[in-house]
């Protein structure tokens, strides 16, 4: 049942990346010192580290303590987990493969937090050399 649940959310994920608009355009960098909430959902635009194009969602909820953050990606490739610590206006984390997923990979990133709530950055894959791109906009509430 677990899995079928996980086959269908990925399916999902797929089809919504098909025929789907270019980014709008990401805001200012937030000021250290005033940057808005990252908790909730948002629509992830990226490229691995070899230039091909994926989608899907990742999704912010708060962690134990002030400033650290739990994260979750759906993405066409299969489902990762996170945490993170937010200083400023910088979001570093560590991420991996969702365990009974097909998937066994893991690694690092850093996204920017902008003004309007979005974030971009960088995110390695445990033994590739080069980064990936991601953009991340805040889904309606």
């Amino acid at each position: 049942m677990k899995r079928s649940s996980i086959l269908l959310l990925l399916i999902a994920v797929v089809l919504s990346g098909c025929g789907r608009t270019p980014p709008a355009p990401l805001g200012a960098d937030a000021p250290a010192d005033n940057v808005p909430s990252i908790l909730g959902s948002f629509a992830l635009n990226a490229n691995d580290p070899t230039g091909e194009q994926y989608g899907g969602t990742l999704t912010v909820f708060a962690g134990e303590a002030p400033n650290e953050y739990k994260l979750q990606w759906l993405v066409s490739g299969g489902i990762q987990e996170g945490s993170g610590v937010l200083e400023g206006n910088q979001l570093t984390f560590t991420w991996h493969s969702f365990e009974g997923t097909d998937q066994d990979v893991s690694g690092h990133g850093v996204y920017t937090v902008t003004v309007n709530g979005e974030l971009y950055g960088v995110r390695y894959i445990d033994g590739v050399e080069a980064p990936g791109t991601e953009s991340a906009y805040p889904n309606p509430k």
